[in-house]
């Protein structure tokens, strides 16, 4: 190797005359195999259109399991803090779990007073 002519790059040059380029061959990645769903959330499936009734009954569902992770979460800090929890691990999750669904439906919330004021601006 020969360095580069003064004023130019501080950097090595390969000599064509006395340098050959070897070429090395990178194997492919392999695919992924037995990869399994996670139970923590349940599977999806297809539904048919639903009426205002359904909406409704499926935002109360929506509130029922906030206030049962909230209630899961109390249980699980009030055991931490008197000893009675062996795994601290619970805990943490339960209450993260329990913020991010409050900070979720707080977001549905806020969006669906948003489009309330929304329909009230039109004009008649």
């Amino acid at each position: 190797m020969r360095p580069w002519s003064i004023g130019q790059k501080p950097c090595m040059k390969p000599d064509s005359k006395s340098e050959s380029k070897t070429t090395m061959a990178i194997a492919p990645i392999s695919s992924v195999t037995q990869v399994t769903g996670t139970s923590y959330l349940p599977s999806v499936t297809a539904t048919k259109p639903s009426s205002a009734a359904d909406f409704g009954n499926s935002l109360a569902g929506a509130v029922n399991n906030l206030q049962g992770l909230e209630s899961t979460s109390d249980s699980l800090a009030v055991k931490a803090v008197t000893g009675n929890l062996d795994d601290i691990h619970n805990a943490t999750i339960a209450a993260a779990r329990a913020q991010v669904t409050l900070e979720l439906t707080a977001a549905v919330r806020s969006k669906a007073v948003d489009g309330f004021n929304e329909i009230m601006r039109m004009s008649a």
